[in-house]
C-alpha cells in the first residue's frame, strides 16, 4: 500500500500542476513578439540565444497582442477560481469523501483545458474566464488530499509519506515545463493544452480504479496493515467530525502560524511558477524550446529536496526523538530564508547566465525543505480537520498567485533587471517575515479542540 498509495498521489499533484504550468510556458509563445518589440524578435535584454530553424507548420497557430497588465491578469485568473472552492474543498472532502469530489474536480479543469485555444481565439476575457473555472475545480485537490492522507498516514510516517505525495508537483512542473517547450517548438501552442487535456482524461480513469477514502473500504488492503493504521490513528482522530469546532479553527494562533507561512512560501513559489518562463525569454534570451528545459531545472532540485527531507525530518522524530515542533520550524527556516537569499542574489547575476539558473535553482531546491515543515504541520494539530485547515491556509496562499503576477507584470513592463530585482525583493522579505511568524507560534501537537483526549507526540 505504501507504494502505490502515495504514488497515486504523486500522479494527482503532477496532474495538477500540469494545467497551472502549460500556460506559464504557452504564453511565451501565444505573444506577438514582433508587435510588443516594434520588430526585434529577440527582445530581451541579454543577448538572444541561438535557436535552430522552427518547423514552418507551427506557425498556424494565432498569436495576440496582450501587454504587460493583460499577461498578468490572464496568469493570476487561474487563482481566482481557485481560492473560492478551498475551504468548501475541505469541508465537502469530510462530508462526501475525498476520493470523487478530487476526481470530478480535476475532470472539469482537464475539459476546460482543452477549451482553452478557443477562449483565447474569442478574446483575453474569455480566456480569463476559462482559467476562473479551471481553478474552481482545481481548487478542491488539497483540501481533499490531505483529508484522504488524515485517514492514511501513521503519524510517525507522515513527513515520509506526505513528501512522497508532494513531489507530484515538483515533478508535474519539471515534467510539464520542458515538454510544453517542445510541444511549442514543434507542433504549436494549442497542443499544449489537447495533449495535457488527453493526459488528464488519463489520470481521471486510474484515479477511479485504484483510489479509495479510508483503509476501511480498501478491497485490497491486507487486515494487518489495516489495523496498523487505525490503531496508529485512533488517539489523533476526532470520534465524530460532525460538530466542526467553527470558532477554534479559526481562533488558534498555530493555525494561522501556517496561514503567514504559507502565504509567504507561495509567493515566491507562485512568481517563479507563473513567471519563470518569461524572465527567462525577456531578461535572459532563451528560446521558447530552451526556455522549457532551463525553467525546469529549480524543480528538479526542489522534488529531490523535499523528498529527502521527508525521510529526514521522521528519522529525527522517530530515531532521534526530536519534538515534532523542533523538527517543523527547523525545516521551514530553512525551506524559506534559503530561497529568500538566494533569490535576490540571482537578481544581481546580470547575464551571467549559468549564475542566474544556479542561484534559481538552488533558491527553489531549498524551498523543498518546506516540505517538512510548515507544509504538512495541518496534520499535528489537527488531523480530523486537516482537510478544512488546508483550505483555509491553502485560501490565503492562493493569493500570491492572484496579485503576484499582476504585481509583478506592472513592476516589470520594461523589462529591466532593475525592475526584476524589485520583484524578487518583494518576494524574499515577505518569505522571510513568514519565516519569523511561523518559528515564534508554530506548534506541533494535536490541538485540544481537535480531539476529545488529546495524544502528543512532542511538542
Amino acid at each position: 500500500m505504501w507504494v502505490h498509495k502515495p504514488s497515486v498521489d504523486t500522479l494527482t499533484k503532477l496532474e495538477e500542476l500540469e494545467q497551472l504550468v502549460n500556460l506559464s510556458v504557452a504564453m511565451v509563445d501565444m505573444l506577438n513578439r514582433t508587435h510588443q518589440s516594434g520588430g526585434n524578435q529577440s527582445g530581451s535584454v541579454c543577448p538572444a540565444h541561438a535557436d535552430p530553424a522552427r518547423p514552418t507548420h507551427n506557425h498556424t497557430a494565432n498569436v495576440y497582442n496582450w501587454d504587460s497588465e493583460t499577461q498578468g491578469w490572464i496568469l493570476g485568473s487561474f487563482f481566482y477560481g481557485y481560492i473560492l472552492t478551498q475551504v468548501p474543498g475541505g469541508y465537502l472532502a469530510g462530508r462526501v469523501g475525498p476520493k470523487w469530489l478530487l476526481g470530478f474536480g480535476i475532470l472539469g479543469t482537464v475539459i476546460f483545458s482543452l477549451l482553452t485555444p478557443i477562449a483565447a481565439d474569442l478574446g483575453a476575457g474569455y480566456l480569463i474566464a476559462i482559467r476562473v473555472l479551471e481553478g474552481i475545480g482545481e481548487g478542491v485537490t488539497f483540501p481533499a488530499l490531505y483529508t484522504m492522507w488524515a485517514a492514511w498516514a501513521p503519524p510517525l510516517e507522515r513527513s515520509r509519506l506526505l513528501t512522497i505525495s508532494y513531489i507530484g508537483a515538483q515533478l508535474g512542473t519539471v515534467v510539464c515545463l520542458p515538454l510544453s517547450g517542445e510541444i511549442c517548438f514543434y507542433l504549436g501552442w494549442p497542443y499544449v493544452f489537447y495533449i495535457f487535456g488527453a493526459v488528464g482524461l488519463l489520470w481521471f480513469v486510474l484515479w477511479g480504479l485504484f483510489v479509495f477514502d479510508t483503509p476501511n473500504t480498501h478491497p485490497r488492503i491486507s487486515e494487518r496493515e489495516r489495523i496498523y493504521i487505525t490503531s496508529s490513528l485512533k488517539n489523533e482522530l476526532s470520534p465524530s467530525v460532525d460538530h466542526i469546532p467553527w470558532c477554534s479553527i479559526v481562533s488558534s494562533v498555530p493555525l494561522w502560524a501556517i496561514v503567514v507561512a504559507h502565504f509567504s512560501y507561495n509567493w515566491t513559489f507562485y512568481t517563479l511558477l507563473t513567471l519563470l518562463p518569461t524572465y527567462m525569454k525577456d531578461i535572459l534570451g532563451f528560446s521558447i524550446q530552451q526556455n522549457g528545459i532551463l525553467s525546469a531545472l529549480p524543480y528538479v532540485g526542489c522534488a529531490i529536496f523535499a523528498l529527502l527531507s521527508g525521510q529526514v525530518a521522521d528519522y529525527l522524530r522517530e530515531t532521534c526523538l526530536y519534538r515534532t515542533v523542533v523538527v517543523r520550524k527547523c525545516f521551514s527556516l530553512i525551506g524559506m530564508i534559503g530561497p529568500a537569499v538566494f533569490l535576490v542574489a540571482a537578481g544581481y547575476t546580470g547575464c551571467d547566465y549559468v549564475l542566474a539558473i544556479s542561484f534559481l535553482t538552488i533558491s527553489s531546491s531549498l524551498g523543498g525543505i518546506s516540505a517538512s515543515g510548515f507544509n504538512i504541520n495541518h496534520l499535528d494539530i489537527a488531523p480530523s480537520y486537516a482537510g478544512i485547515l488546508l483550505g483555509i491556509t491553502n485560501t490565503f496562499a492562493t493569493i500570491p498567485g492572484m496579485v503576484g503576477p499582476v504585481i509583478a507584470r506592472s513592476l516589470t513592463q520594461h523589462n529591466t533587471i532593475e525592475e526584476w530585482q524589485t520583484v524578487f525583493y518583494i518576494a524574499a522579505t515577505i518569505n522571510l517575515l513568514g519565516s519569523l511568524f511561523y518559528t515564534v507560534f508554530g506548534r506541533g501537537t494535536v490541538q485540544p479542540w481537535a480531539v476529545q483526549t488529546s495524544y502528543p507526540h512532542g511538542d
